[in-house]
């Protein structure tokens, strides 16, 4: 019975890793608010992170990161600072996983919709919060110049602020929104089991 879930977590797995990349280079080319891409994949994050657990939450947030990277997505941070660029990427996705699949884990004991919303909440917190703690460690002294390339009228980490806002209040709104309907797809999951 066991290697049977562990089977079927990897094929769900592999199944929300391809959602994942397909989901964030919608985001990458379809950006709403700035030059920053919408985190759309945060979506199958959660729901991975909650379906398969922390170890594949984790994963997913690091594909996310990668398809970031290598899709153009972070390339206005790159000439101020490559290796805090990759590095601030990758661990804001891995973290943001890491973190829907504990706050999932910690409290579906208690309600199952509970903890989806909480898994939906905190990933977008996570991925926002590590991605301004990053452009506070690797950037803060290129703000101005990130200012001017983007020709905004803010300066300092005001820059970072003002990006990220509006982007995280669009990916916390998605998952709010969708929030049922992951609840519905673990319930699913759940009869099948």
């Amino acid at each position: 019975m066991r290697k049977e879930t562990s089977t079927k977590n990897m094929v769900l797995g592999a199944v929300m890793t391809a959602l994942v990349i397909v989901f964030q280079l919608v985001g990458t080319y379809t950006t709403f608010f700035g030059p920053f891409s919408t985190a759309l994949a945060l979506i199958p994050i959660v729901i991975g992170s909650a379906l398969c657990g922390v170890g594949i939450g984790t994963w997913l947030g690091f594909v996310f990161g990668f398809v970031v990277l290598i899709s153009g997505g972070a390339n206005l941070f790159f000439p101020f600072h490559f290796w805090g660029t990759i590095i601030t990427v990758l661990v804001k996705g891995m973290a943001c996983g890491l973190a829907a699949g504990v706050a999932y884990n910690l409290l579906k004991k208690f309600n199952s919709i509970l903890a989806v919303v909480a898994a939906a909440i905190v990933c977008p917190i996570v991925n926002t919060s590590v991605f301004l703690l990053g452009c506070a460690i690797f950037f803060l002294s290129s703000a101005n110049g990130i200012a001017e390339v983007l020709k905004l009228q803010v300066s300092g980490f005001d820059v970072f602020w003002a990006l990220a806002t509006a982007n995280f209040i669009f990916e916390i709104g998605m998952n709010l929104v969708l929030s049922p309907i992951i609840v519905r797809l673990i319930g699913l999951r759940q009869i099948k089991n």
